[in-house]
């Protein structure tokens, strides 16, 4: 017989398993940080700096304010206890999950699908991505800007040069690594047997099922419950690879099948994951947080639509630019446009939104966690515009000082 788990059930139990429902540390540190990836096994990267970049928020979502300083060490640090790669997108990993990536490192490298691009740069500019190699093995860590090689760039997103084009697909097929960023988050590369422990590149290289295998494993681990697309979007595999996958999870014991009433598709149970009777929770979410960013998965587990908009021209905009949902228990109560105004010093909510499941406490509860990101940012406050429905009640609840209820000028692209 199928267990069959109730909405309220699997939401619980995703929520456990995404590192919600446990009180914040008094003083989250390093293990707490290695602990926190641990659990979710990937963390997405994203440059947009318009409150923080995406990386730092999922730690601050589950474990509140820590030394920001602290995960930039762990991920580029002279030790580093952690690798970036394309796990779901940009991303950064456990070490381990690494050696689980040198499939993709080969299809980048011969071209398999979405990497075709890749390899046909590699081969139509054989010379100049080896002039790229030598220069950072003879001259160290290097920037893409520091190359003096090929065309420039025209600027923008993809306007790349020709240099940060080679040391992009040397770094996507595994021949350079990420040594640091930058301030500007420019990307600093080098050879991997320089950044990485050589515990990690003697690491045997799996074969590519038992390595799909294996990310499907840590994907189920890390969602709790999920169907077959949610595993496979967590690190973004093939239908081919993680259809295989899954069964023969299943068939190993790994993964058990069960039924979500309201889900019109099977679901994975992962044995030993919690199942909480209740969850407390309050936590502004990153638009890229593994807990929502399969759509998909966010509305079928919390009832709501969540869309990134950035790229959506002004006017056509619902929510507005860089929307923060905000997590209640268990459920999604408000979302919040947000802004770091650091000249001003300040946390600016241009918008605020009510959503269905929101409640009296909903308004006083964000205040408080807007204070409190407000407050790791190094912002001195909080100052609340005059869009949306939550946003009155939210402005009663800021300090005097933040001079509430006026209309705020909207984003300006920062990255």
């Amino acid at each position: 017989m199928v267990e069959t788990l109730s909405a309220k059930e699997a939401r619980r139990i995703a929520l456990a398993a995404q590192g919600f429902g446990r009180p914040r540390p008094a003083k989250p540190g390093k293990r707490h940080l290695l602990t926190t990836i641990e659990t979710l096994g990937v963390v997405q990267i994203d440059s947009v700096n318009v409150v923080s970049r995406s990386h730092y928020l999922p730690f601050f979502s589950r474990l509140g304010p820590y030394d920001r300083t602290t995960l930039e060490d762990l991920a580029w640090g002279r030790r580093p206890a952690l690798a970036e790669y394309w796990a779901h997108e940009a991303s950064l990993t456990p070490l381990w999950i690494h050696p689980l990536l040198r499939w993709r490192m080969q299809d980048a490298a011969e071209g398999v699908g979405v990497w075709k691009g890749v390899a046909s740069f590699l081969n139509s500019h054989g010379d100049f991505i080896d002039q790229a190699l030598d220069a950072v093995r003879q001259r160290g860590p290097l920037p893409a800007s520091a190359l003096e090689l090929g065309a420039r760039g025209e600027g923008g997103w993809w306007g790349w040069s020709e240099a940060k084009h080679a040391m992009e697909c040397l770094f996507w097929t595994g021949r350079l690594t990420t040594a640091t960023r930058r301030g500007s988050f420019e990307r600093v590369y080098d050879l991997p047997e320089r950044v990485l422990p050589a515990a990690i590149l003697n690491t045997p290289t799996p074969d590519r099922a038992e390595a799909c295998r294996s990310l499907l494993a840590t994907a189920a681990r890390a969602m709790g419950v999920a169907t077959e697309r949610d595993l496979r979007d967590y690190f973004r595999l093939g239908l081919a690879d993680a259809r295989r996958g899954v069964a023969e999870l299943v068939e190993d014991g790994v993964l058990t099948p069960v039924s979500v009433k309201g889900w019109d598709q099977p679901a994975y149970l992962w044995p030993e994951t919690r199942r909480p009777r209740a969850i407390k929770a309050q936590a502004l979410l990153s638009p890229f947080d593994n807990l929502i960013w399969f759509r998909e998965r966010t509305e079928r587990l919390f009832g709501v639509r969540v869309r990134l908009e950035i790229y959506t021209p002004a006017h056509k905009r619902e929510h507005g630019y860089y929307v923060l949902p905000f997590l209640q228990n268990e459920a999604i109560t408000a979302r919040v446009d947000l802004k770091a105004d650091r000249k001003a010093g300040r946390l600016m909510v241009l918008a605020a939104h009510a959503e269905p499941d929101a409640n009296p406490r909903t308004a006083e509860l964000l205040a408080d966690e807007l204070e409190t990101m407000a407050r790791w940012l190094g912002l001195g406050g909080v100052e609340v515009g005059a869009t949306g429905g939550l946003a009155p009640d939210l402005a009663a609840l800021t300090p005097p000082t933040a001079r509430p209820g006026r209309d705020i000028s909207p984003h300006e692209t920062e990255t």
